[in-house]
Order: structure tokens, then sequence, then C-alpha cells
């Protein structure tokens, strides 16, 4: 059997390889490119032949995967997968896993980096004393004590909330389904309007879906308090990032601390939150700590290894 990891996974080749031993070890075929391509023909050079392939965030478009007649298995080192056709896949019968959970330490801690680094203005401030100046004209603000709402309490919310507990703040959660682990500590579950206007800070932690998409709109931000923070460290799309821009430049809003948009960095330097006061923005490195690209390299592998002995894991379809 053929196997090709089409681009980069954030380790080394040698550590690909050593996780990979396993499955090497049984006569499989390990190709590792070690380049990032976009070109649809040439990616269609490298899933020629394939059984499996591996992938990080790298988009897979329909007519790509429909090239490679031997493909069986679609193994992404990504906790979303909305970046390959499903559509697709379902069609043609390819098995899909993700690497659910490799990440979820490493957005988590990047959440709170991004609402202290507002709440207390480290940004703005590390500017000010490079240039000899002081604290003052900016404020300072706890995090203890504030009420925090998530959206979302899979794997990575559910993490969220109970370190917002251990900040003393009182937590607020919207989900379809409610964890009663989380409410026996505490967290209260309410309906997404209602959580909106009750919370200081909002932080989002959902999938990307039909249902998700554009969420968090402008009436949505309406429903926010005055002086709340806004973070998004899960799918870009889930906010209208225009119509955060403008709430943010109106001062309808404290801040907002977003790691994801609408598209992969680097961002057009017209794009709207880029001239917003009043936020801290990364370019999409929740994932990207050297222990979460292990981790997901493991799991990856382990997908594979699980699929081969026909008992496939983390299977999205």
């Amino acid at each position: 059997m053929k196997i090709a990891v089409l681009e980069p996974l954030g380790i080394t080749e040698k550590e690909i390889r050593a996780i990979a031993k396993p499955i090497t070890d049984k006569g499989h075929e390990l190709i590792i490119y070690n380049d990032k391509v976009t070109e649809i023909e040439a990616l269609k050079e490298r899933t020629k032949d394939m059984d499996v392939v591996v992938l990080a965030n790298m988009p897979l478009k329909g007519e790509v995967i429909e090239s490679s007649d031997k493909l069986k298995l679609i193994s992404v080192a990504f906790t979303g997968v909305d970046h390959v056709d499903l559509e697709v896949c379902k069609e043609n019968h390819i098995v899909v896993s993700n690497s659910a959970g490799y990440s979820t330490p490493s957005v988590s801690e990047l959440t709170y980096g991004l609402i202290i680094s507002l709440l207390r203005n480290i940004v703005p401030l590390d500017d000010a004393s490079r240039k000899g100046k002081t604290m003052t004209g900016f404020n300072q603000a706890d995090l203890y004590g504030k009420t925090l709402g998530v959206i979302g309490t899979g794997a990575i919310g559910k993490r969220v909330a109970e370190i917002g507990l251990a900040f003393g703040c009182k937590v607020l959660a919207y989900n379809r389904t409610e964890n009663e682990e989380l409410k026996n500590k505490g967290v209260t579950y309410l309906p997404l309007e209602e959580l909106l206007g009750e919370s200081d800070i909002v932080t989002i932690h959902l999938p990307l879906t039909k249902d998700t998409r554009g969420l968090i709109d402008a009436r949505k931000l309406k429903l926010m308090k005055e002086n709340a923070l806004l973070i998004n460290t899960a799918r870009g799309p889930i906010i209208d990032n225009k119509a955060l821009a403008e709430a943010l430049k109106n001062g309808q809003l404290g801040g907002a601390g977003i790691d994801v948009f609408d598209m992969e960095p680097p961002l057009p330097l017209e794009y709207s939150l880029l001239g917003s006061p009043n936020t801290v923005l990364t370019p999409h490195i929740g994932f990207a700590t050297k222990e979460a690209m292990k981790r997901r390299a493991q799991i990856t592998f382990e997908n594979i290894i699980c699929w081969l002995d026909g008992n496939p894991q983390n299977r999205v379809i």
C-alpha cells in the first residue's frame, strides 16, 4: 500500500518516519513531501496511485480526490476537515479521519493568552515600554470575577471552561448538548443570545458547519456588552469579521483576540480587522506548538494503523 504525506507536518521527516515505523515495517511505502503546493495538477500528481494521503490544513478539492482511483483513506492531521471536499469523499467511498484532540491544550492556552493580553494591554504596553513610556493612558483589568461565555463545549471548549473556573470566573456555556460534568463543576448553560448579553468575555470553540458559518453576525454582536471581549481560536468564518471590525471601530465592543480568519494568513493589508482598535491578532497559531505537532502526527498515523487493521478511529466519514 502506498501512503503520501502531501505537505509538511511541522516535525522533521526523521520524526515522521519513526512514528510511521509500525506501518513501513509491514512493507507499506511512505512518501513524504517536504514542501507545500497548491496547484491542482501538482496535487493530482502527488495523489496519483496513492491508497492513503495525509495532509494538515491544505485545501484538498474534489477534482484532486477524484483523480486518484486508488485512494481509500484521507488521514487529516488537523481537527477541522472543512478544507477537504467531503461530498466527493462520500461519493467515492473514501474514509476521512481527523486528529481530534491533538491541539486541545495548545488552543486552550492561546485562548487565555489572547484574553489576558487584551485585559492587561500587553501588546501596546510592550511598545510603550520600548519607547520609554509608562502605563499612562492604558487600562488594566482582572480576569478574576469576570463572566466568561464559552460557545461550544467540545474538548477544547470544555478545557477553556475548566480553566475559566480555576481563574475565578463565572462560566456560562452554549452548546447543543450540555456537558453534565461541566454543570456539576458550576458551569451554567444558556441560550446563545442570553450568553452573549451576560458575558464579559465570549470565546468561540465550535466547528465550522453550514449552521455555524456567520453565526456571530452584526445582530449578535449588538447583543454583547459594550466593553465585552470576543475571542476566536476556532474557525474564522464563524464570525462576520467585517461586522466585528465595524463594532470595534464604533466602540461597541471592548476588544477582540482573533487567531482565525475567513482566509488563511497572510492577510491582505486592506483586511478589515487589521485597522481595528483594541485587537490582538495572530496568524492561526493556536494548533502550532511543537508538542501539538508531534501529537497530531502520532494520532494521524495511529488512524492509518487502525484503518489497516479494519477498525478505523477518529472517522469523520
